[in-house]
């Protein structure tokens, strides 16, 4: 197994050929498991996790290497993963975008994919949506034209065909719910969010996982300045935690100055991976804790939240 800095090394002189020879093994690993050829159960685009090892949960990166280079150094998941360890790593989408590192970073991360299949975890966030979901303005093609130059549109071209096979969430039983932006209002049950994105566009189920946000204060759902989404109170939240049986959802999506925090009474917690510009943030955040452990409430995750 390559050492961290060698990987990283790696990506920054990777040629468009060797980018797209990752891109290839990491789908043709992720088919087969969404074909149910390996040892990751799932349903539909839904992950369920047991409740057991350690769990290291990453939010937005948005192309910072260096974000990316302190969440791996300092978590030791290579070293563990290698050593056969109980672990995972879920990255909760916006991988790329807003940092001209964005190749780099999904070079490594899909590389993870490839060395630890049944370990790495990665979800679709906003930025990494179907066409009419995406994110304006979708900085990608200009950081890879720039890292590629005339290669550019065929690695384009493969990645956007693999981000629709990315997860929408993954839940851990009678735990937790993981998942990029924010609860689906309009869903019935588990069926609903691992069926998203079959349902899109008829129905706001994959669009509201993708780019919604919990406030604080209103009651049902409201438009959301994002313009695509919705603002969601802790009535909405605290109806579909009830409905999956589960106490608290971790998600991205959002900007935290202190690289996470915690809302709608404890039941939220949102993690930003990426520190500094152009979001101003103050710290970068993961989380690693113990699967087994039953929490009650993600304000009893913040002593396992690592800020840098």
């Amino acid at each position: 197994m390559k050492k961290l800095s060698d990987l990283i090394k790696e990506a920054k002189q990777v040629s468009s050929k060797d980018f797209l020879r990752i891109v290839d093994e990491a789908d043709r690993l992720i088919l087969d498991e969404l074909k149910g050829s390996s040892g990751i159960r799932i349903t539909g685009r839904l992950v369920h996790l047991p409740p057991k090892g350690e769990a290291i949960i990453v939010g937005d990166i948005h192309g910072d290497l260096k974000s990316l280079e302190y969440i791996l150094n300092d978590s030791r998941f290579i070293e563990k993963a290698s050593n056969k360890e109980e672990i995972h790593i879920i990255f909760l989408g916006d991988y790329g975008d807003r940092g001209y590192r964005s190749p780099e970073v999904y070079y490594i991360v899909l590389s993870l994919k490839t060395f630890f299949p049944e370990r790495v975890i990665l979800l679709q966030g906003n930025h990494e949506g179907p066409p009419d979901l995406l994110a304006y303005p979708h900085d990608l093609p200009y950081h890879l034209q720039m890292r590629f130059m005339g290669e550019w549109r065929d690695v384009y071209t493969e990645l956007s065909n693999l981000f629709r096979k990315f997860y929408t969430a993954v839940i851990v039983n009678q735990r937790c719910l993981m998942l990029h932006g924010g609860v689906p209002s309009k869903a019935k049950g588990i069926e609903d969010l691992a069926y998203a994105y079959q349902k899109h566009p008829s129905e706001s189920h994959l669009e509201e996982i993708l780019w919604s946000d919990p406030a604080e204060g209103i009651k049902g759902v409201v438009y959301s300045p994002r313009g695509a989404g919705r603002l969601f109170g802790e009535d909405v939240t605290s109806a579909f935690l009830n409905t999956l049986g589960v106490k608290f959802l971790i998600r991205g999506h959002e900007p935290a100055r202190e690289g996470y925090m915690i809302s709608h009474g404890g039941k939220i917690l949102t993690l930003f991976s990426r520190k500094g510009s152009p979001y101003h943030n103050l710290h970068g955040a993961y989380l690693a804790f113990n699967l087994q452990r039953n929490f009650n409430s993600a304000w009893q995750l913040e002593p396992f939240i690592r800020r840098f």
